[in-house]
């Protein structure tokens, strides 16, 4: 019998149908009564602005490739044309189930416990008098209304901006029949408005319904028989030609200043809006039927977040939590020593990222360390950890920062933290032309008695104390002399012209990470096949690389049991008789966004374990620097496993990816609920994992 070919196009899902479907896991939570009230407003929220990155970056670059002659975007992957008809197909489903979400389950509910959105409709008449004064004082001064004519054409309009579409009859001041008008509205403006207190409930206005309200205000003496919400999202991904300029922080800071206007991808307008008028604004953003939405409610449903801080809701709300510390570092003073007594491995959110902040704090102002450098991808605008940073080069520390300025979407706020250490004196590298810094690296240098010592933060998570809170990572603080050289060679090459490191331990890309994978793979495939402990267990956000898969593929079909953990798009298509029938893959969707990246090989009874910045894309690892980094104490092994285990007896949070590509909840049934975050919040909590 022939060999099965791997490389058959039904064997893969595509990828952005994938992703599609992890915001339909999303909105999934916002349907969960489980989840408080405005948690599930929340996470509503999170599926819509999902989706408008989707579109920025995804659907944009469909479109580019289509639009420079391209048929294909990949070897195997469906025709373009054809995949933007079936993302529009699946969007619009998504899209439509998020207004009925929004309309017949979170505010019914929202009402039911004294928060209510007041639409038109209900607005009495003291409610109406207020919002009369509100438009006239706060909203009128800073509007622009935008008649359209010959003289006065179609305006600029920018990226996902609130924008209405007003139908006009009659004479303006001088004359002149005006049709058409657009109004624009400023991001100064707050998109959800406080009504004043009165009685028990908590009530709130939407910005559009205010403008809609009382636009006819901006046109005395015409009539205003219709006016419509509509919103244009454009590509949003930048592109600077590393090689073909002389300063990439000042060709970056030129793009920024287009990415509002780039290329129309998708326009919103209300459902309401006639078809002639629809086409109209099509054709002004070069739009095709197959780009435009139609939507029951405010077109921008990521603007609703601001009633979570509006409403001051404990009780609708998760309970509040106070992450831990390791017992390694619990009592210490001295955070040099914990670390020269054990290596420590934190765990977040469960435990808090403050002794990254502390050693990074007690670095700076140590007379006996002479250099930290550290790479930075995202950090948040106003950074702590730049903050040690600048107060450890001002101290007459050897700084040096290695800042990503292309990490999406934080590109300004990395120019500006680029600006504030450079100022202090700390050399700032961009990293290596052509490739993203995406690995998570802090090494501090420090004179001892007994000689130079190195002591290394590495992580799979951004040093970011926000997203700490949030999203779950590891972090392994070691002064292990092999880690150390490592990660010296490493800011060598970042920061020079240095050949590839030959590393003692770790993996690291574009140089060698993906065939190091598939090698451990296939490894597992011959412990299998000789009868020897073989499984593979991997964690990670993305699962798309097609060596990689077709890897995994060969490993299930030599007898390895293989369990993904994939939070969101996995091309692999798991349960395919004779390819894929010990592979099984699940996604975890909970209170914090899971975005660890971890690597466990039975290895024929002497198991490894990595964790890592990398996903499973060819973009990490070919165009990134990335770096995975083995567990070496054998109790920190055991301890991911036991959070490995735990995930995959998750059955209330986990979703099952089938082998039709379609992904389905779990839930307990008879059995015992586990939900693997609140267990590990328990765990945490109770002092059972919180060993070093």
């Amino acid at each position: 019998m022939d060999a099965p070919d791997l490389e058959a196009p039904a064997l893969y899902i595509n990828r952005e149908l994938s992703l599609l479907a992890f915001n339909e896991r999303v909105l999934a939570l916002a349907h969960d009564t489980a989840v408080p009230l405005l948690e599930r407003l929340r996470f509503l929220c999170i599926s819509s602005s999902n989706l408008d990155e989707f579109f920025e970056i995804r659907v944009a670059g469909l479109k580019q490739l289509a639009e420079h002659g391209s048929t294909q975007a990949g070897p195997g992957e469906r025709p373009i044309a054809e995949q933007l008809v079936a993302i529009h197909a699946a969007a619009a489903a998504l899209i439509a189930r998020q207004y009925a979400c929004l309309d017949a389950v979170i505010l019914p509910a929202l009402v039911a416990s004294g928060v209510r959105l007041v639409p038109q409709g209900d607005w009495d008449a003291a409610t109406r008098a207020w919002l009369a004064r509100y438009f006239r004082q706060e909203v009128e001064p800073v509007l622009s209304p935008l008649g359209l004519d010959p003289a006065r054409p179609f305006p600029r309009i920018q990226n996902k901006s609130l924008n209405f579409l007003v139908r006009l009859e009659g004479e303006d001041a001088f004359g002149r029949d005006c049709e058409l008008a657009i109004v624009q509205a400023p991001r100064s403006l707050p998109r959800v408005v406080p009504l004043p207190h009165g009685g028990g409930a908590r009530d709130f206005v939407l910005l559009s319904a205010i403008v809609q309200e009382f636009v006819p205000q901006l046109f005395a003496g015409m009539r205003v028989p219709g006016c419509w919400q509509f919103r244009v999202t454009r590509n949003s991904d930048l592109y600077v030609d590393d090689e073909e300029v002389d300063d990439l922080r000042h060709a970056l800071e030129g793009e920024l200043a287009q990415r509002r206007y780039g290329a129309a991808v998708r326009l919103e307008t209300a459902a309401d809006c006639p078809d002639d008028y629809a086409e109209f604004l099509r054709e002004q953003f070069a739009l095709g039927p197959v780009d435009h939405y139609r939507v029951a409610g405010p077109v921008n449903l990521n603007r609703l977040s601001a009633l979570y801080d509006l409403v001051q809701r404990p009780d609708l709300k998760f309970p509040p939590y106070t992450p831990g510390l390791p017992h390694g570092l619990a009592g210490h003073t001295d955070c040099f020593a914990a670390i020269r007594h054990q290596p420590i491995l934190l765990h977040h959110p469960y435990q808090s990222f403050a002794p990254v902040m502390d050693f990074l704090r007690h670095a700076a102002a140590d007379p006996q360390v002479l250099a930290i450098k550290q790479t930075l991808y995202r950090t948040g605008a106003d950074s702590p950890v730049v903050n040690a940073l600048v107060a450890a080069a001002l101290a007459g520390k050897d700084v040096t920062a290695i800042i990503e300025l292309r990490a999406r979407f934080d590109e300004e706020a990395n120019i500006e933290l680029s600006n504030r250490l450079q100022e202090a004196g700390a050399h700032v590298m961009y990293g290596v032309v052509g490739y993203k810094t995406h690995a998570k690296l802090m090494l501090v240098v420090r004179r001892e008695a007994d000689g130079i010592r190195r002591y290394c933060h590495l992580g799979t998570g951004n040093y970011h104390p926000g997203t700490a809170r949030a999203y779950t990572d590891y972090g392994l603080f070691t002064c292990d002399p092999e880690i150390g050289h490592d990660v010296h060679e490493l800011f060598l090459q970042l920061t020079s012209l240095t050949r590839t490191p030959k590393l003692a331990q770790l993996l690291q890309s574009p140089f060698g990470m993906q065939a190091a994978v598939i090698g451990k793979l296939e490894r597992e495939a011959a412990h299998a096949r000789a009868g020897r402990p073989a499984r593979v267990i991997l964690v990670m956000n993305a699962l798309v690389e097609r060596q990689a898969i077709a890897a995994l593929y060969r490993a299930s079909q030599a007898g390895v049991q293989v369990d993904l953990i994939v939070r969101g798009m996995c091309a692999l298509r798991p349960g395919v008789p004779g390819i894929s029938d010990r592979i099984t893959v699940r996604s975890i969707v909970g209170r914090f966004l899971e975005h660890s990246r971890v690597w466990y090989f039975a290895n024929g009874g002497a198991p490894e374990v990595y964790c890592t910045s990398a996903d499973f894309m060819e973009r990490n690892f070919f165009r990134r620097v990335e770096v995975a980094f083995p567990i070496r104490e054998a109790s920190h092994r055991a301890r991911i496993l036991r959070h490995l285990e735990l995930a995959l007896a998750d059955n209330v949070q986990a979703w099952r990816l089938d082998a039709d590509g379609r992904y389905t909840r779990l839930s307990p049934g008879d059995a015992p609920p586990v939900s693997s975050q609140l267990a590990l919040l328990a765990r945490y909590a109770a002092g059972a994992d919180s060993t070093s």
